[in-house]
């Protein structure tokens, strides 16, 4: 008799829980069509350049931090890729602590300098400190260096959700910001006193500087090229990566957690059974910015995952010399592997190719639901 009453309770609370959870998702709006975005004004365009205008240095410096245990793969490698290819100042690659960083959701590489090595080789602070998205936002010696270069006159640019970790850094409160869609209302939440900016993937406020998703930090590595070194070298590097152009314009309302990206989340995730590894064979001087977006793109499917792999343990160097370390140490590689071809595009195209192949091999729904987590304004693939 127990045992019966405990089975019809368990079916009784099932059914419930299936009733609230399909409640939750009817609940849900509807996918929104992207609107085209309106123009950003020329004088704000013009303000935002003079407010990125390097600091300290005609040559300025770059430091792009990361905590070890946790950064984001593309907002950690887009910046640095980008600005070392365009050469027009010192990028440096940091972490909070000696070794390796792991990157989310793929790669791994080693860090160029620890914070301290580079307080020791810049005691004057950086002209520029980037803050990826961060597996925590609360690390404590990340927040304290960001501080201290905040003070030493350096602009903090918060990448992607790397917004959450410049405000518990205590650096925007009272400041105009953007961050992901994901979330915005978290960080309006824990600090209400930002004054959230729509429709912008960049938002510069007095020495500080934040973005919307991953895909943000392409337009706002170019911005940042412009202000260093003109209109001209920006629209090379522009055109070496795939973009005809850029600016901070975007539209905040096709971003948003709708019925469809909860469909695809909870579809993908059931389908544990049918779950890929896709190898990427790790090459000297293969485009870190590529890279990254290629490998986080497939990874945020819910269906694949993307690891890096060598015939030794070493590290191999990027095109633009940070070191990735391989997942896996294997002369061959007996599951599929992600095609040269893309690898080897240029950034922008690789990442229009990778969200095609998803939507071929996943469906359309599932390469939405990447560019969904991207923030990223789909194009048609060339």
């Amino acid at each position: 008799m127990n045992w019966r009453l405990m089975l019809w309770s368990g079916l009784g609370l099932a059914a419930v829980f299936l009733v609230l959870a399909a409640g939750w998702i009817v609940s849900l709006p509807p996918a929104t069509a992207a609107a085209a975005a309106q123009p950003v004004p020329k004088e704000e365009a013009d303000a935002t350049i003079a407010a990125l205008k390097p600091p300290k240095r005609q040559r300025p410096v770059v430091a792009v931090i990361a905590v070890n245990d946790g950064t984001e793969t593309t907002d950690y490698l887009m910046p640095y890729g980008i600005l070392r290819r365009a050469d027009v100042a010192e990028v440096v690659a940091l972490a909070t602590s000696p070794g390796p960083v792991t990157l989310y959701p793929a790669l791994k590489v080693e860090p160029q300098a620890t914070i301290i090595d580079f307080d020791a080789r810049y005691p004057e602070g950086a002209d520029y400190v980037i803050v990826p998205a961060m597996h925590r936002d609360d690390d404590p010696a990340a927040l304290e260096w960001i501080r201290s270069q905040a003070a030493k006159g350096a602009i903090v640019i918060g990448v992607c959700a790397g917004a959450k970790v410049v405000a518990a850094a205590g650096l925007l409160d009272d400041r105009r910001a953007t961050t992901h869609w994901y979330y915005l209302d978290q960080l309006r939440e824990r600090h209400p006193a930002i004054r959230h900016v729509p429709d912008r993937r960049l938002v510069v406020d007095r020495g500080v500087a934040t973005t919307t998703g991953i895909s943000a930090s392409m337009p706002m590595s170019l911005t940042l090229i412009e202000a260093i070194a003109g209109r001209e070298k920006a629209e090379q590097v522009a055109r070496e990566l795939g973009l005809g152009d850029w600016d901070a314009r975007h539209d905040s309302g096709a971003f948003r957690f709708t019925r469809p990206f909860a469909l695809t989340a909870i579809a993908n995730t059931l389908a544990f059974w049918n779950r890929e590894t896709l190898g990427i064979e790790l090459s000297p001087g293969m485009d870190e910015v590529s890279l990254a977006l290629v490998a986080d793109a497939w990874s945020r499917t819910y269906r694949s995952r993307a690891v890096t792999f060598a015939a030794d343990g070493g590290a191999r160097p990027s095109r633009n010399g940070i070191r990735i370390v391989p997942d896996e140490v294997t002369a061959r590689w007996t599951a599929e592997r992600l095609p040269e071809t893309i690898l080897n595009s240029r950034p922008a195209r690789a990442l229009d190719e990778t969200l095609a192949a998803i939507g071929d091999r996943y469906r359309t729904r599932t390469a939405d639901f990447v560019a969904m987590q991207l923030e990223y304004p789909r194009r048609a693939a060339p």
